[in-house]
């Protein structure tokens, strides 16, 4: 694995602990736990444990549609397409 590669995954996982939606998903793992173990109702316990995959799914659609739009944007630039299907049929 190269430096540059090293240095993009760490930057990626930096980020990633900054997200909001991860702070989010870990802060409800930590209010699941002491509510099943501390204040020993069970049922809330679990009940708040499911949010974490829950958020954690949010997160990823709305990444998703974030990449989906840059995507189409990147497409839709006049004359991309076109200048990519000039240069496979003059060949």
């Amino acid at each position: 694995m190269s430096t540059e590669s090293q240095r993009r995954a760490l930057e990626t996982v930096e980020q990633s602990g900054r997200d909001p939606w991860t702070v989010a998903s870990a802060v409800s793992v930590v209010l699941a736990l002491f509510v099943y173990f501390v204040n020993k109702d069970r049922e809330m316990g679990i009940f708040i444990g499911l949010w974490a995959p829950t958020i954690l799914a949010f997160a990823n659609y709305f990444k998703q549609q974030r990449m989906y739009e840059a995507m189409n944007r990147l497409l839709e630039r006049e004359g991309v397409i076109d200048r990519v299907e000039k240069i496979v049929q003059g060949r």
